[in-house]
């Protein structure tokens, strides 16, 4: 951005985000888990709109996180030019360090790892999903993207503390709700600071509709009529 604005140029800037995702007592459980699994585990989790903070209400967290980790545990992770792998490895050897530091801060501060939380095999750069419970606010990856398979689940009450917790970073570019109410649909998409929100989806990219985030995760849009119009010049003539 700084080097464009030298020369005035414009931009278009999709930035990193840190997920989260809002799953509501009343969430159909089987269709949410499954979902959720295809979509942190989609690429290793080295994707920008990958759901990374799970917030589930309290009255199905146990159901939930029981449900999610025994899921996500039974991920064949492999090379990804076998048939039978469901995940493969992360792109460098930065980013199992990564996860390493992550996961290590996250328990050391009290967090619980309930699957995962380690290499998988001993050559490449494969990491098993994971999953942590009872991570404090003041771990990094609370804060931080882990850009990795790496999924942080805590409960919540009410919907105004969803919110709170969902709006809580800088970051703004995907969120996710999972809820069978319209009303709470409706309530938690206005509510939400996110360019993108996901109710009962985890499918974010379409030719027809505008990819981009608010806030920190950057400004201007990719597809979409909006996405078409970062790439035009708007000229006015006036004709006497």
């Amino acid at each position: 951005m700084a080097l464009a604005a030298a020369t005035a140029k414009r931009t278009t800037m999709e930035l990193g985000g840190h997920a989260p995702v809002i799953v509501f007592d009343d969430a159909d459980l089987t269709r949410t888990v499954e979902l959720l699994t295809m979509a942190k585990t989609r690429n290793a989790g080295q994707v920008c709109v990958a759901p990374t903070r799970f917030y589930v209400q309290e009255g199905i967290y146990d159901r939930f996180v029981s449900a999610f980790a025994g899921r996500l545990a039974k991920v064949n992770v492999g090379d990804g030019l076998l048939g039978s792998s469901q995940m493969g490895p992360m792109a460098n050897p930065r980013r199992p360090a990564a996860m390493e530091r992550f996961i290590g801060d996250a328990v050391t501060r009290g967090g619980r790892i309930l699957t995962g939380g380690e290499a998988h095999g001993t050559t490449g750069f494969f990491w098993k999903p994971t999953v942590l419970a009872d991570v404090p606010l003041d771990a990094t990856i609370m804060s931080e993207e882990p850009f990795g398979p790496v999924a942080v689940v805590a409960p919540f009450s009410t919907l105004e503390e969803a919110i709170e917790h969902a709006n809580r970073l800088p970051y703004g570019l995907a969120a996710y709700a999972f809820t069978e109410s319209a009303k709470r649909a409706m309530l938690i998409g206005d509510a939400i600071e996110a360019g993108m929100v996901g109710i009962n989806v985890v499918v974010m990219a379409a030719a027809d509709a505008p990819f981009g985030g608010v806030k920190e995760s950057g400004h201007g849009s990719e597809d979409g009529p909006e996405g078409l119009r970062e790439f035009l010049v708007t000229k006015t003539i006036h004709q006497a």
